[in-house]
């Protein structure tokens, strides 16, 4: 049978005025006007070709059912035993411990594990990995630390992360908007992702390079703004490049001496107030990095998505994070990483803002802050921030909270809501399986078996 295109050919030589069919000598204007028709009749002919063609149809995939011998409702905790899930695509249709198997259906087995939705991580850096991360923004260039990034977003999914908000590319620029976007359209495997550029800060403040030959100029991992109207330009150009959301340094550089916990605030509450009227303006929301006092009460006011980090929150701003329902991000594994893993003399320190922190931390559960769960993943191994919900039990949540505040908050922090977070239906087929009960042993997250995002399986 002959292919399509020599079909084509073939009808487009008995075209009349094919140049093949009648070759003759002629003026530059004939030629023109020769052209034209050619042109025309040719468009003509592949029109007729595209109407005589047989339409394509769109294969429906088979629906699948998975079967496990537990179910987790993250919204009331109930277990079901046995728990199956049937999917149709990329959505579920079914939940329970027996759902219809329709004919055609593909059966997955997973044997003694639970299912659950697909964890989330409120707060990684898919840009920085194990090392200095100075160094990182000095020696390795964007196309470098790109590779980098995308090796981080399959480890994360590997591990059961479906769902991420990458917190600043630490002076990537907007990178992540191609690694959303190339995850986005399935040319590589990694979480759903929401992702903010780099991070905002101030000209010598955190995350600016500091303590270098200033002749050097030395490339900062944030982007400067000094005031309200350089902060509403540099969410413009965010924006322009892609950005879900804006990061915002908010404190920094911290201090703990003494058991004395103090970092300087770096805008004000006018400032931070222009900067989320801004990103407001298009439907954006602002985090801050805000670990202390009284910038965390500043964003606070300003009405901001989150409080990432929080080791001290005071008795106002807790008040108002119940009020408002901001969530606060502790991040307690990276600070117990740099404790364990000290590569400076202020880092060896991290051992004793871990206890200061997890102190902060019950009684910002006793006064009603509302949690959401992030790793700050990247200075440590991508794919072990499971270790996150460890540590949160073991400061005072149980882990049916852990989780909730993982899948239910996490999905309301990064906007996506009644689309994640739980195994509904209509929600994606976002879903790992996990041996043992999470509700007994929260560690079991660390020993994710089976990952599949958005009907697709990633881990078997």
């Amino acid at each position: 049978m002959p292919s399509a295109r020599f079909s084509l050919l073939k009808e487009f030589r008995n075209l009349p005025g094919n140049p093949q069919k009648q070759p003759e000598v002629i003026t530059s204007r004939q030629a023109m006007r020769k052209r034209l028709a050619y042109l025309l009749a040719f468009s003509a002919g592949l029109l007729a070709l595209i109407h005589r063609a047989p339409a394509q149809t769109n294969t429906t995939p088979a629906p699948v059912v998975l079967h496990a011998a537990r179910l987790l409702d993250i919204e009331t905790g109930r277990i079901s035993a046995p728990g199956e899930v049937l999917l149709r695509g990329e959505r579920i249709a079914e939940v329970g411990s027996a759902v219809n198997h329709p004919a055609g259906a593909q059966m997955i087995d997973l044997d003694d594990t639970t299912l659950l939705p697909g964890l989330i991580d409120a707060h990684v850096h898919l840009f920085l990995h194990p090392g200095a991360e100075d160094l990182q923004t000095v020696q390795e260039s964007v196309p470098q630390r790109t590779i980098i990034a995308t090796l981080a977003a399959r480890a994360d999914l590997m591990a059961g992360y479906t769902a991420e908000r990458d917190m600043g590319t630490e002076g990537a620029g907007s990178a992540d908007t191609a690694v959303r976007n190339a995850i986005d359209q399935g040319l590589i495997p990694g979480p759903r992702l929401r992702i903010s550029g780099n991070a905002i800060s101030i000209l010598g403040g955190h995350e600016d390079a500091i303590g270098y030959n200033p002749e050097q100029r030395v490339l900062p991992n944030a982007t400067f703004a000094n005031n309200s109207a350089e902060l509403v330009a540099v969410i413009r150009q965010q924006i322009k490049e892609g950005a879900d959301f804006i990061k915002i340094y908010e404190t920094g550089e911290d201090s703990f001496r003494n058991r004395q916990f103090s970092t300087p605030y770096q805008y004000t509450e006018a400032e931070l107030s222009a900067a989320v009227a801004e990103a407001e303006r298009v439907g954006k929301r602002v985090a801050v990095h805000a670990t202390g006092e009284p910038g965390a009460l500043y964003a606070v006011r300003a009405g901001v998505a989150s409080v990432d980090h929080a080791y001290q929150l005071s008795d106002e701003t807790m008040r108002l994070m119940h009020e408002k329902q901001i969530p606060a991000v502790p991040t307690f594994t990276i600070e117990e990483y740099f404790a364990e893993h000290p590569s400076s003399p202020e880092e060896a320190t991290w051992g004793r803002l871990l206890e200061f922190h997890a102190q902060e931390f019950r009684r910002q559960l006793a006064a009603g802050v509302p949690m959401a769960v992030g790793s700050d993943v990247g200075p440590y191994p991508h794919g072990t921030q499971a270790r996150e919900f460890v540590l949160m039990v073991k400061y005072g949540m149980t882990p049916l909270a852990a989780l909730q505040a993982d899948m239910i908050n996490g999905a309301k922090l990064l906007g996506w809501q009644g689309q994640i977070g739980a195994l509904k239906p209509g929600y994606f087929a976002d879903i790992i399986a996990v041996p043992g009960n999470p509700l007994q042993d929260i560690g079991v997250l660390q020993k994710v078996t089976f990952v599949m995002k958005g009907g697709t399986v990633y881990r078997r």
